[in-house]
């Protein structure tokens, strides 16, 4: 397994991150285009001390921008949707 820091590459602040946070109490992360949902989970329980109980992930294209006459794309990303066991939760602000 790689460096969590390195399968983990940024939490996703999002309106509907956010609502799945206080509904389902899951986090969103953009994660590795390679890395896999079991990498994800020990990565996420090793960073933040919780208990995941399921990954979801979900590759997600780049899109295709224009410079001029010329059509390049972005890079393809992947996002994961982490499911946190009750009563564990990330915060990533730090408020009370």
């Amino acid at each position: 397994m790689s460096d969590p820091h390195d399968i983990i590459q940024a939490p996703m602040i999002t309106e509907k991150g956010s609502l799945l946070g206080e509904k389902a109490n899951q986090v969103l992360f953009k994660v590795r285009p390679d890395a896999n949902k079991i990498e994800v989970k020990k990565a996420v329980e090793a960073l933040f001390k919780v208990k995941v109980l399921k990954v979801r992930v979900m590759r997600c294209l780049g899109k295709v921008r224009r410079v001029g006459r010329n059509a390049g794309r972005l890079p393809e990303w992947k996002k994961a949707y982490v499911t946190l066991k009750e009563g564990d939760k990330i915060d990533f602000f730090g408020g009370a």
